[in-house]
């Protein structure tokens, strides 16, 4: 019964009617549904607010990024944990080594550990991970040394690399347990943009 009345309502339109594309579309969200302009339907036509605002957060602290090695610092580590930004492990990477190249000994450090652990699409390179924890390691940081060691011995049999990757990944997972988002970073969002502590 109810496909016979939508074959006559078809069959009452012209074929002009039924090619033409309406101007509104009807969305539906918990339990109202509106007519709404046919743009608002389409991904990406017209971003929330919200999206909008992150857009604006994550625009401005990429240009603080290209000057400042404790915001590309940030902005590696919040893209690296998807952190109010989408996850994006190349960028991330190529945002820390940035600030690694500026003698941030954080950053330092945590190529180091993506290096040795070889996490996401980023593979393994025990040389690169004793090359970032050496400087980190000369800046003083007693944890660098002690990851260079791993880092020495999986440089050489694949026993030692087994068993330093898979430490490197224990380690990294407790350190990403560990260190609440909040505390890790340099810069913090406020209601005057981006804020160093």
């Amino acid at each position: 019964m109810a496909s016979a009345l939508i074959l006559a309502g078809c069959a009452a339109q012209t074929p002009q009617a039924q090619l033409a594309t309406p101007d509104t579309v009807r969305i539906c969200t918990g339990h109202s549904c509106t007519d709404q302009p046919r743009s608002a339907a389409l991904p990406g036509a017209v971003p929330s607010a919200r999206e909008a605002q992150a857009d604006l957060r994550l625009q401005q602290l990429e240009a603080l990024a290209e000057d400042n090695p404790h915001a590309a610092y940030d902005l590696g580590l919040r893209l690296l944990r998807g952190d109010g930004v989408p996850h994006n492990g190349y960028q991330a990477l190529q945002w820390l080594r940035k600030a690694g190249e500026h003698n941030l000994l954080a950053a330092q450090l945590l190529l180091g550990r993506l290096y040795l652990a070889g996490l996401e699409e980023m593979g393994r390179d025990a040389a690169e991970a004793h090359t970032w924890l050496s400087r980190a390691a000369a800046q003083g940081s007693a944890e660098a040394r002690q990851l260079l060691i791993m880092a020495e011995k999986a440089k050489g049999d694949d026993q030692a690399q087994y068993q330093a990757r898979e430490q490197a990944r224990k380690d990294w997972e407790q350190w990403m347990q560990s260190t609440s988002p909040s505390s890790s970073y340099y810069w913090h969002w406020g209601h005057h943009g981006w804020q160093r502590h």
